[in-house]
């Protein structure tokens, strides 16, 4: 290397030297105050459902309409046969109708005339609140040096915090 060259490298070196002399960063410890848990409130809505048994009326079951044909049909014949002249029809007529009525009991016999009660499962749900408490913190207190310092971290530190200081010269 010539001298040009070696004059050059020692210049670079030398100015280097003020910005590495500038600023030195070590780890230390602090002796912890005091840590207050960060404490927040959260509503996590939940569903509460329960099931109710309620009386529902239930439609009439439907009546059956063939007893009372084939009854009017057979007691209309039976009518024709008993009455004579004028009082045939008359005697039809009522045939028919008694027979309507006896095919229809016969046919409906185990019929209910309503529908009656009955029970029925309802659910029903609701949204209620639920709030929990979670730490999403703490708010911690060191001593360094003889002053105090407060910060936010995400853990408990326990007695004491590592520290990283940065040591720079004062800007006048």
């Amino acid at each position: 290397m010539n001298l040009q060259a070696k004059l050059i490298a020692s210049v670079l070196c030398v100015g280097a030297l003020p910005f590495t002399a500038q600023a030195a960063d070590f780890e230390d410890f602090g002796r912890v105050v005091r840590v207050t848990p960060q404490v927040e409130q959260i509503n996590r809505p939940r569903q509460e459902c329960r099931t109710e048994y309620v009386q529902v009326q239930q439609p009439a079951p439907q009546r059956g309409v063939g007893g009372a044909i084939v009854g009017g049909l057979i007691g209309g014949l039976a009518g024709n046969q008993v009455g004579g002249g004028s009082g045939r029809s008359v005697a039809t007529a009522a045939g028919a109708i008694a027979g309507a009525l006896v095919g229809d009991r016969v046919d409906n016999a185990n019929t209910p005339a309503s529908g009656g009660v009955q029970e029925q499962q309802v659910k029903q749900c609701r949204t209620v609140d639920h709030w929990e408490s979670r730490t999403s913190g703490y708010e911690v207190t060191y001593d360094y040096r003889g002053r105090n310092y407060t910060t936010v971290m995400s853990y408990d530190p326990g007695e004491r915090v590592r520290l990283r200081v940065a040591v720079e010269p004062a800007q006048r």
